[in-house]
């Protein structure tokens, strides 16, 4: 007996020494990460201009990509991005308070890719349509945009796409976000499930499981993922059907997560940012040891034969692949298209300023949207444990 409590209080000791360390390491933390505050205030004075950008993509890219190379192992590099998402996030609001427009309301898909993507410390402000998004990016009441483009399983979202013909603003970056549904209530289980709220899509995306685990059960669908998760907070014998940050952010039980009938979902979001910002942007880019790795392009063709075909042979010849090529009608003449178009290379960059004159030449008009780095797959729908997934 007296062995088993030496033993103990070996143990204890031991962790006492070990939270001893761990104290004195996050001092040395605080200490460096208020240093590092200091510098950002000063960067940020440096650039009180207001044309001056703040987020700039491929500086954080190049960072995260160096931190990950030089780290030992010990901490996992997703750990390792997470927390400087948040750093980044945080020097970015110590230097110009960051306002980011997004399709809300707060607790939404497109809420939760910003704040994993940008980081905790923007100030973010739900918008009731992406019409709105491109708005308040525009006339500057927000400084970014996140915008959903395309959807790994539906295709794209059209209205996106029209709003950069009628708006000046380009992309910075982009960011694929999964969407994964869970069962969301704050009954402890699914016996006593009557209703289910959720937005239609989702809704459709789960029908398998819901026919499976609740067949009587009424669905009902609503605006938002985020709205159907407030309704089922509040009404008893309900749920919804969305985000697992919901269950978090409301208080509700995970029942069950990732029942949507097709895992490989995935949105595709942009950041925007007013057109003021873009020779800002440029010049970061000058001054960075890569360069962005994908373009975005939008053009309108002469109505004769082989227009299209000598947009494909420039850049055939110049070896660059094309991500991806859509036509959507153009708004202001009747019959007429425009194109839009993914392109693998900085159209950018000085190197090939000779293949953007040519291609205008071919083009009734051309305008590049935005040139990034391709960006992050983003995914933290995972259950934390196998007992919140036990319903799947």
């Amino acid at each position: 007996m007296a062995s088993m409590h030496t033993g103990a209080g070996e143990i204890n000791e031991r962790l006492q020494g070990i939270r001893r360390e761990i104290d004195a390491l996050d001092s040395q933390l605080l200490d460096l990460l208020n240093r590092r505050a200091g510098l950002s205030r000063e960067v940020g004075r440096i650039k009180a201009d207001a044309a001056s950008v703040i987020f700039k993509p491929l500086r954080e890219h190049e960072l995260l990509n160096d931190l990950a190379r030089r780290n030992p192992g010990l901490l996992p590099e997703e750990h390792l991005r997470s927390i400087w998402r948040e750093i980044l996030s945080s020097s970015r609001a110590l230097q110009r308070p960051q306002d980011v427009a997004y399709l809300g309301p707060e607790g939404t898909f497109s809420f939760f890719a910003g704040l994993e993507y940008l980081g905790h410390s923007a100030t973010y402000h739900p918008c009731r349509d992406i019409v709105e998004i491109f708005e308040m990016v525009n006339d500057g009441r927000c400084e970014l945009g996140v915008v959903p483009l395309e959807n790994s399983l539906q295709g794209t979202v059209g209205v996106s796409f029209d709003l950069f013909l009628k708006y000046p603003v380009f992309i910075q970056a982009e960011l694929f976000s999964r969407i994964s549904h869970c069962f969301l209530s704050s009954a402890q289980d699914l016996s006593s499930i009557t209703t289910i709220y959720s937005h239609p899509q989702p809704l459709a995306q789960c029908s398998t499981w819901l026919r499976t685990h609740l067949p009587r059960a009424v669905l009902v669908p609503v605006e938002s993922t985020a709205s159907a998760a407030r309704r089922a907070a509040e009404l008893p014998d309900t749920a919804a059907i969305g985000h697992r940050g919901l269950s978090v952010m409301l208080g509700l039980n995970v029942l069950a997560s990732r029942i949507e009938d097709e895992p490989g979902n995935w949105t595709r979001f942009v950041i925007i940012a007013s057109e003021k910002f873009r020779q800002s942007r440029k010049q970061g880019i000058a001054q960075s040891k890569n360069v962005a790795d994908k373009t975005s392009v939008l053009f309108t063709l002469q109505d004769q034969p082989g227009a299209l075909s000598a947009v494909l042979n420039c850049l055939a010849l110049n070896k660059i692949n094309m991500r991806k090529l859509e036509s959507r009608p153009l708004k202001t003449e009747t019959w007429k298209y425009v194109f839009f178009a993914d392109v693998e290379c900085d159209l950018e960059s000085e190197t090939y300023a000779p293949l953007v004159e040519e291609l205008s030449t071919h083009c009734s008009s051309f305008r590049i949207l935005g040139s990034y780095v391709t960006g992050p797959q983003l995914d933290r729908t995972m259950p934390e444990s196998d007992e919140e997934d036990r319903e799947n």
